[in-house]
């Protein structure tokens, strides 16, 4: 069928594990633009073999790296993944039909995320259809520049697409951790430019109503063992958010 005329934006740091497979699921895109933050595996190396435009730039934050790589971009339509996404076959034809269409009005379209954790499908707790806006028209599009929970906001009409991205998130407890201190910190500093303020008090309460809405409210019990190790890290990381926020209030304030 030829390459697809898309161009598809990727970031990544020692993604060796991931990037294969992301890049086997996006092979039909005529540009794949891969902006690297100083990995030091073989995620490079992976990607050269694809035949990736690879750029090599210091971190920005998840918002302005991104936007980085759509920059880098050349044709009229952009896609957006993480190298723990995945581009399902039905998802591919339904990309090429869109865009491949002269008459097409949309400047964007949103897909349904599938999560999946420890190997299931997650369902509940939010994380099903957790819908995103991820292809877009080049002159259309962009990030924002949110240091974390960054999204891609389009200028005009966005359509639904049905069919999804696959999304094999971080299964290791000690990845896992390591990714809330990491999200909570980033989380906690955007708080405080934003005037907000917290306490630790109230850091365990935002924590415990997290683990309650994820957990029951939201059925996230429906999904076993792991619902359950998800709702309690959501809520770790809830609480780490805001107990840092209040430790960054507290230096910058003179306060004990």
């Amino acid at each position: 069928m030829g390459k697809a005329p898309l161009s598809i934006a990727i970031i990544t740091k020692n993604e060796e594990e991931n990037i294969r497979s992301c890049l086997q699921s996006i092979a039909f895109a005529r540009q794949i633009v891969v902006v690297d933050s100083g990995s030091a595996d073989g995620t490079l190396q992976i990607a050269a073999e694809f035949g990736c435009d690879i750029y090599k730039e210091s971190w920005l934050g998840f918002g302005p790296q991104k936007q980085l790589a759509i920059d880098k971009c050349r044709e009229q339509w952009i896609l957006v993944i993480d190298a723990d996404e995945r581009i399902p076959q039905e998802t591919a034809d339904a990309i090429r039909a869109v865009i491949s269409n002269p008459g097409m009005k949309e400047a964007g379209f949103s897909f349904p995320r599938k999560n999946f954790f420890q190997g299931r499908w997650i369902k509940h707790a939010g994380w099903w259809p957790d819908r995103i806006i991820r292809l877009f028209r080049k002159e259309s599009g962009r990030m924002t520049e949110a240091a974390v929970h960054e999204a891609v906001e389009v200028d005009g009409i966005v359509g639904a697409l049905d069919v999804p991205i696959e999304h094999f998130t971080e299964s290791r407890l000690s990845k896992i951790l390591q990714k809330i201190d990491r999200y909570s910190s980033l989380g906690a500093q955007e708080a405080f430019k934003e005037g907000k303020r917290s306490s630790t008090g109230s850091a365990f309460l935002r924590a415990f109503f997290t683990f309650f809405q994820d957990y029951f409210l939201r059925r996230g019990f429906l999904d076993g063992m792991p619902g359950l190790t998800l709702a309690v890290t959501d809520s770790v990381n809830k609480f780490f958010k805001y107990a840092k926020l209040s430790e960054l209030t507290r230096i910058n304030h003179g306060g004990n």
